[in-house]
């Protein structure tokens, strides 16, 4: 029923102004408002902090909707199922009833500031410091690739409480950016794809932070509650991969049984046939393995192994077949006005974010 429900409204009120939020390159807050009163902000929140009440399994409703009715730029589901865990799980009750119904109503938009320009997958590297001022913060350093940077007005901070220590002097920490002095958004990035998602350089200068913005009971938590969550993380990632791959099938299915080459339709041809057969078993094994996942998640069964080699493999799969999708399009697969073309740029980060897939192969690895 969720996922009706979030199908219905991502079609119905962001799809047809999706063409504009490309071009803009970010959504508006109204939107984000929109789906905050629809239900689809913070649905795994208790309700006690304004949200559903819901699990991982409806954050993955959600996020599959998305990318069914083909509107990946949307970022809530980083919002929804990566900023407001870390405060429910990790939070005090103050930080939780000060910040949880704002995120679920959208008045907060929330982002995640990790990668900076000399570390990226490596979180051990991180540079940005926090030094103790009083019953403040002073924070310094810059962000970059930041998922909802130009929107995001609540972002907690990868940081450096005491670099002597190295990862155990990692601390998170919340900005409240509104009144934030010192806090600078850099520019919206340029990239290949997901135009219509905000991804920004944030510099943070002599920022002044309550210590009472600090996740956890002390400082130095912060890398052992990243590597805890980061299974979560990459399990949305797979589910980002395969409901991409199962739209890109779909519209490939319809454009080969209309489109006609040589005197016949182009699903009449037993290449199509036989590449078809194999995209569709290789989509019902992903399938078939993204639900156990989530439910061994649910079950707080999910491993970071397992976790990773859903990230690794879906994210492969994803571009591996979007690309032969294209391929099925012939020319028209290159023009913009088609969808399978969106989803072979959107595709390509995949690899990449929430840890490339390079390093979710050397955590697999290890575990051998």
């Amino acid at each position: 029923m969720l996922y009706d429900m979030a199908s219905r409204f991502l079609a119905e009120e962001i799809g047809p102004r999706y063409e504009e939020f490309e071009k803009a390159e970010m959504f508006d807050r109204a939107s984000w408002e929109k789906a905050g009163a629809a239900g689809l902000l913070c649905a795994s929140m208790p309700e006690e902090y304004g949200g559903a009440g819901g699990t991982f399994a409806h954050e993955s409703a959600i996020a599959e909707a998305i990318s069914h009715v083909g509107v990946d730029g949307f970022g809530i589901a980083l919002h929804n199922s990566i900023v407001a865990p870390y405060i429910l799980h990790y939070g005090s009750e103050e930080q939780k009833k000060r910040w949880l119904p704002r995120l679920a109503t959208g008045e907060l938009i929330g982002a995640i500031a990790m990668s900076e320009p000399g570390a990226g997958s490596d979180l051990q590297g991180v540079k940005t410091r926090a030094e103790k001022d009083g019953n403040q913060y002073r924070l310094n350093g810059s962000k970059t690739f930041i998922t909802n940077g130009q929107l995001a007005n609540l972002v907690i901070v990868v940081a450096k409480t005491d670099p002597a220590q190295g990862a155990k002097g990692t601390s998170l920490i919340v900005v409240e950016t509104d009144d934030a002095e010192g806090f600078e958004r850099g520019r919206n990035l340029d990239k290949i794809g997901l135009k219509s998602n905000d991804t920004s350089e944030l510099f943070f200068n002599d920022v002044l932070v309550p210590t009472a913005n600090l996740i956890g009971h002390e400082e130095g938590q912060g890398f052992v509650q990243l590597m805890q969550q980061l299974p979560q993380e990459r399990l949305l990632i797979a589910a980002q991969a395969i409901a991409m791959i199962e739209r890109a099938l779909a519209v490939t299915i319809d454009y080969v049984k209309e489109r006609k080459a040589f005197g016949a339709k182009v699903i009449d041809f037993q290449n199509t046939q036989f590449k078809l057969a194999e995209l569709k078993t290789e989509a019902t094994i992903g399938r078939v393995f993204y639900n156990d996942c989530v439910a061994r998640h649910i079950a707080g069964g999910l491993d970071t192994v397992t976790a990773s080699m859903a990230k690794c493999w879906l994210t492969d799969l994803q571009c591996k077949l979007v690309d032969e999708c294209l391929q099925l399009h012939g020319g028209y697969g290159y023009m913009n006005e088609y969808p399978i073309a969106r989803m072979y740029r959107d595709a390509r980060v995949q690899r990449i974010y929430g840890g490339t897939n390079e390093i979710m192969k050397l955590v697999i690895a290890r575990s051998l």
